[in-house]
């Protein structure tokens, strides 16, 4: 009987003892989320009041009436998608659409083919390689305000040195008004862009190209493959998760530029490099059409998000291939 006692005590001792190292462990456990989630809290409040905050309050104006009177009374009745409808229907949606388009691909070609060029001559070690390479940061580096200011005094038809230097050489009429003559001043905006983003896709693509192993060019090279078949069949085919991720974030980048263009024509002339940018800010601070300025601030933010949701998608394709 006692043995049975004591059996029954030592079996009591062990479910304590378990029982107790489990709480330990369960309060080791809830002690490291707790440091983790202190670790989170400053981050969670920065993306709640800097991000959270600001994207919850355009919703609600791009759902509302709110205009300049609304904000005098501070009364904006709610009206639903109106605000939406009202600028796909205004005129000058097309027109900004268009140029939205054609600003966003025909900048991000040729700033891709030019950095992608920089990146492979860069990538061959020769003299100074190490000094001229940062020079083509300078662009990068710059405000973007301060950059948009020289171009627009670069393209000054009265003294811009464009002007001067075409106009000697008899390219041009003398005071050609590169920035106030449709067609030509989105030509100029995209140069400046072209010239603004070429320092980007050199220094991703760079980074890429450092990734490839030097031995499969010397193998092929001893299979008597030329610079331009070890370019085709070894250089892209191994830089296309990086090609992808430069692409897709050009797109996004290119689509929300806007103090390149308000600085250098404000959307003029005649809406001629108006884009989604520069027609939300002038509903929004010109029109004081705030609900239609939010309404096209989100409409940037869903196309933003779709291109954000394909740069996951090629993110995530880039770390399976690796």
């Amino acid at each position: 009987m006692s043995s049975e006692i004591r059996a029954l005590a030592g079996a009591g001792v062990s479910r304590g003892r378990a029982a107790i190292s489990g709480w330990r462990k369960l309060t080791r456990v809830k002690r490291a989320t707790l440091v983790r989630l202190t670790f989170l809290l400053p981050l969670a409040l920065y993306v709640v009041i800097f991000y959270g905050y600001p994207l919850v309050y355009s919703l609600q104006v791009s759902l509302e009436k709110y205009d300049l009177g609304a904000e005098i009374t501070g009364i904006a009745p709610f009206i639903g998608l109106q605000n939406y409808l009202a600028d796909v229907h205004d005129p000058t949606f097309l027109k900004a659409a268009l140029n939205t388009l054609l600003f966003t691909v025909i900048s991000i070609v040729p700033q891709f083919l030019i950095g992608l060029g920089l990146a492979v001559f860069f990538y061959r070690r020769f003299p100074l390689s190490r000094v001229l390479r940062p020079l083509f940061l300078l662009p990068w580096l710059l405000p973007l305000v301060v950059s948009a200011t020289i171009w627009k005094w670069l393209f000054n038809e009265t003294n811009g040195i464009i002007d001067q230097v075409l106009a000697s050489a008899h390219l041009i009429a003398p005071h050609f008004g590169w920035l106030t003559t449709p067609g030509w001043a989105m030509g100029a905006i995209i140069f400046a862009n072209i010239w603004l983003g070429i320092p980007f896709n050199m220094v991703i693509l760079y980074s890429g190209l450092q990734g490839i192993d030097p031995e499969l060019y010397e193998a092929a090279t001893v299979d008597g493959a030329n610079g331009w078949q070890r370019f085709r069949f070894i250089t892209l085919p191994l830089l296309e998760p990086v090609i992808g991720i430069v692409l897709i974030l050009g797109f996004i980048y290119t689509l929300k530029v806007f103090d390149l263009i308000y600085v250098m024509t404000q959307g003029g002339p005649a809406n001629a490099t108006q884009t989604f940018a520069t027609w939300s800010y002038n509903l929004s601070f010109t029109q004081q059409e705030f609900g239609q300025g939010a309404a096209q601030a989100t409409m940037i933010l869903l196309i933003s998000v779709v291109l954000a949701l394909c740069y996951f998608w090629w993110s995530r394709r880039s770390t399976q291939w690796t």
